[in-house]
């Protein structure tokens, strides 16, 4: 198994990603600030929106679409204003094929093979796109393109492109490393949403 996993992960490609992933792993926290599209030309949709982020280790909140994701390390939390209503489950519960926030920085080290492709220049910065692919057959992702600043080595952008030829991207446009965050910064406080609905899944 081991043997041909290895020939179908690009030496290069691999070095570049170690370098992208060992970069991350060396910030104490991480704040990014992103746009979002889905485009399905085949549906017409097309659909924008923006958010942000803020990681460290495990640990993140989300805010996207009006909507606040906690992960506290042991559960995840939803809180919707507009529907006023907080959703509390166990931290496993997401789809081990989603690319959730806390895995932004090494979703790609299990599971997929991968390939140098293009180099293009976005607004004076040489991105090199690495091509995944996933070595599960099953898998609703046909591929992933990931988009690495040559001379950060941050992530520039994620495109993936579903099977069904649903494409998703996301662009950080905003990189904070190391910003001091409070220490119950990542906590839920039930007494804020004392007027919400709870809804414990497990």
């Amino acid at each position: 198994m081991s043997i041909c996993q290895s020939q179908n992960k690009d030496a290069e490609a691999q070095f570049l990603l170690d370098e992208v992933s060992a970069k991350a792993k060396g910030y104490e926290s991480m704040s990014l600030e992103f746009k979002y599209v889905l485009e399905n030309t085949e549906e017409n949709i097309k659909q924008e929106t923006r958010g942000d982020v803020t990681l460290k280790g495990d640990k993140y909140v989300l805010n996207i679409l009006g909507i606040t994701r906690i992960n506290d390390g042991k559960s995840l939390i939803t809180i919707s204003p507009e529907d006023e209503e907080v959703t509390i489950s166990s931290n496993n519960t997401t789809d081990e094929n989603t690319i959730t926030p806390s895995k932004l920085m090494s979703f790609y080290e299990e599971g997929y093979s991968y390939t140098m492709d293009i180099i293009q220049n976005i607004m004076g910065r040489k991105i090199q796109y690495v091509k995944l692919n996933p070595i599960d057959s099953e898998s609703e992702i046909k591929y992933v393109l990931l988009g690495i600043d040559s001379n950060t080595k941050h992530i520039y952008n994620l495109i993936e492109v579903g099977s069904n030829d649903t494409k998703t991207i996301l662009t950080i446009n905003s990189f904070k490393t190391n910003q001091p965050l409070s220490k119950t910064f990542f906590e839920f406080d039930a007494k804020k949403y004392s007027e919400y609905y709870i809804n414990q899944l497990d």
